[in-house]
């Protein structure tokens, strides 16, 4: 079956639309245009302002325009990630969509459902000609999974709304009325070279196959980071055999869990079989221990590789200390909200390679002392070492209101429509809801959504049933929305 014959049509249709257009984070210039050239062709008030956010309004329905103005709020750019083996270009190609029973995946990449569920949702309100409605705002931000540039550039003066609906969350029964801010840090070190020394044989160390994910939602779940993982391996490995490091290649996005790496080492050709079982052993270990979570993991050792230079001996064990030393996972848990992660650290980038040693990480908290803290602690562990570090894209948490007005309209709502009650939760992800607060104080916000599985990772997917479910209540949201006043 074709997504564009899923119900609510209306809704996939769109969905198809803008999967269609490139949009990866930083590069939204086509998805930015396309959204403008549809609100000018529905013939509503349609602008951007100065960072290139979109906003669309429409007047209320007939018997509607004594309720508060709702803005609708989704961002326009998806995570760009494929599988090692899939050859696909982001900048010039539309995503490969299927539908697998309840889901709708994506062929070896990315899905986009996160937001582009969210995107479509509105557009399928803006277009419509028969759904009650308050006079909406719609918000389609840019940039939101490599910084949040758009919330954070926001101009405010755009908006009128008195609540706002963020449609970025990625679990049906749940109503999220908080999230964590977060911080980037960036290292950079220039080591010293040597040239590979003669009678050596390259071996190329792979891994692949983790499960990856949102570096946030998933920062739990206990999965493997390739990063991590490959650095035990040239650790132990330089405990027992000397090696010439020639380059390292780990991950991919700054808020995704890494799936992969790939290094490069040089040995004396006499001491091949000692190093390929010194290899065997710390991977037969890892697998172990990652047996009944990572099913896919697959660690390989080949006799291939290149260069002519290599890093010296002394940077290669303060390279290889650093990466051990750094804090990845969870940092802590609130101990105000069960089962919330509080702070957490994912080290999402290492590359080795003509000189440069670089990583790159991403520190999250719903707390700004303890984001504070476990940034301290990667830039300490950095700067011993003699590194250059730089911390940026600090953006804010969301502070939970458990007292929120359409949190109590929804949750009744929930309720009555679905016989159940809602998780009333705080996340840890960046949702843009907290800086979007900074622009428009005094909003009262609320973030839901439908199921999205994998989010950030090849194997996203989003659930069918649950997107329906999530469409009938965000309709049923406007209509009762609370009259001014």
């Amino acid at each position: 079956m074709s997504v564009r014959n899923l119900e609510p049509k209306v809704l996939w249709n769109h969905f198809a639309a803008i999967n269609a257009v490139p949009r990866p984070s930083k590069r939204e210039e086509k998805i930015v245009q396309y959204m403008i050239d549809f609100g000018h062709s529905l013939g509503l008030e349609t602008t951007t302002d100065a960072i290139q956010n979109v906003i669309i309004k429409k007047p209320a329905t007939p018997g509607m325009e004594d309720r508060k103005t709702v803005i609708l709020q989704s961002h326009l750019d998806m995570v760009h990630q494929k599988n090692a083996d899939t050859v696909f270009d982001f900048e010039t190609q539309g995503i490969d969509m299927y539908v697998d029973g309840d889901w709708v995946k994506a062929r070896g990449t990315t899905l986009g459902a996160d937001n582009g569920i969210g995107v479509a949702s509105i557009m399928s309100i803006l277009s419509s000609k028969d759904i009650p409605h308050p006079a909406i705002e719609a918000l389609f931000t840019i940039d939101e999974e490599t910084g949040m540039t758009g919330a954070l550039k926001l101009d405010g003066s755009h908006f009128k709304g008195e609540i706002l609906l963020n449609l970025d969350s990625e679990d049906d029964d749940e109503l999220a009325i908080g999230c964590a801010g977060g911080i980037d840090t960036n290292t950079k070190y220039y080591y010293q070279e040597e040239s590979v020394k003669p009678d050596s044989v390259f071996l190329t160390i792979s891994i692949r196959g983790l499960l990856g994910g949102h570096s946030g939602m998933d920062i739990d779940k206990g999965r493997g980071n390739s990063n991590k993982l490959m650095n035990r391996i040239l650790y132990h490995l330089i405990s027992l055999h000397e090696f010439q490091l020639i380059t390292i290649d780990g991950g991919s996005l700054r808020n995704a869990i890494p799936r992969e790496s790939t290094t490069v080492i040089a040995i004396n050709k006499s001491i091949l079989a000692d190093v390929k079982e010194a290899i065997g052993t710390i991977v037969a270990t890892l697998l172990h221990e990652f047996k009944s979570i990572e099913k896919d993991l697959t660690i390989t050792v080949e006799e291939k590789g290149e260069g002519e230079k290599a890093v010296v001996h002394e940077d290669i064990l303060k390279i290889l200390n650093v990466i051990y030393a750094m804090p990845n996972g969870v940092f802590r848990m609130s101990p105000d909200i069960e089962g919330l992660v509080e702070t957490s650290s994912s080290l999402a980038r290492v590359i080795v390679n003509d000189g440069t040693f670089i990583t790159q990480s991403l520190q999250r908290s719903s707390v700004e002392s303890t984001k504070t803290d476990i940034a301290n602690a990667i830039r300490s562990g950095f700067e011993l070492a003699n590194m250059s570090v730089v911390q940026n894209g600090d953006y804010p948490g969301w502070q939970p209101n458990p007292n929120s007005p359409i949190l109590k309209i929804m949750h009744k709502m929930y309720v009555e429509r679905f016989k159940e009650e809602p998780h009333v939760r705080a996340c840890h992800a960046g949702l843009e809801c907290g800086i979007l607060g900074i622009h428009l104080p005094g909003v009262d916000m609320i973030s839901f959504g439908p199921n999205i599985r994998a989010p950030h990772s090849p194997d996203e997917r989003v659930q069918i049933s649950s997107v329906q479910k999530f469409w009938g209540f965000l309709l049923e949201v406007l209509k009762q929305t609370p009259v001014r006043g």
